[in-house]
């Protein structure tokens, strides 16, 4: 079964196109609503995924899900704002699924129902890279007869791009109830994203965006010491993603 589930996870890294080489360099053509858009899909593509559900991990003592996973986030590329990137010369065609491999870590505090959590990724063949982090409290922690409920407050930020400064807020309701080996989970929230143009070539204004996402996922325990999480994200931007945990 180990074997089946480190397979599964390899397949879906696979199946995510890497990119050979683009970066995100705003060409003199770029408009405001150029700006807005890429704004919009790149705000959406590094906005935190919680790939967990509402329950929380700790109790008497703290908990660990340390893992790697991936997520393939589905673009426009026919957007006339990556048609220009895709035209900085020296750039390679945009895909249609931008692949985020990722190291994501979450904790379960001891006796409080809160976790921390901790994400780094970055897309192959581009200068995309980000961090970010959660604060989760499971406001109903559940039972064998209730489900567990959460709120979360979570940040991440865009890092080694030139020309492009964007972080995220977020916020989120999430519900979840476990059932044998399967714990399902669902969520709503908000997305806010602050993105401002730093590039030499353009002089455009900053834009401040609020986006909506909801979520569906769920978590398969195989071993004690090993989990699955598998996560659809949807929004202006969907996004698919799955993790492999290790649990301590």
């Amino acid at each position: 079964m180990k074997k089946i589930v480190i397979a599964v996870l390899l397949v879906l890294i696979m199946a995510v196109p890497a990119l050979a080489k683009t970066e995100i360099t705003l060409p003199p053509t770029f408009t405001q609503e150029d700006f807005k858009g890429i704004s919009r899909d790149l705000g959406l593509a590094i906005s935190y995924v919680p790939l967990a559900p509402a329950e929380p991990l700790g109790g008497v003592l703290p908990h660990v899900d340390a893992g790697v996973e991936v997520t393939g986030v589905q673009v426009d590329n026919n957007a006339s704002y990556w048609k220009k990137i895709e035209a900085v010369p020296g750039n390679d065609s945009i895909p249609s699924t931008l692949p985020f491999p990722k190291f994501h870590i979450q904790v379960g505090l001891p006796v409080i129902p809160i976790d921390l959590g901790y994400v780094y990724g970055s897309v192959p063949g581009t200068d995309i890279k980000y961090m970010g982090g959660e604060v989760k409290w499971a406001i109903l922690s559940g039972s064998v007869a209730t489900p567990a409920i959460a709120i979360r407050g979570a940040y991440t930020k865009l890092s080694g791009v030139t020309d492009v400064d964007i972080n995220t807020k977020s916020a989120d309701l999430s519900i979840s109830k476990g059932f044998a080996i399967f714990t399902p989970y669902a969520g709503y929230g908000m997305v806010w994203i602050e993105s401002k143009e730093k590039s030499a070539l353009v002089t455009l204004q900053d834009e401040s965006l609020s986006e909506p996402k909801w979520f569906v996922g769920t978590k398969i325990t195989f071993f004690p010491l090993m989990n699955l999480v598998i996560e659809a994200d949807f929004a202006e931007v969907n996004s698919y993603s799955a993790r492999l945990n290790i649990h301590f």
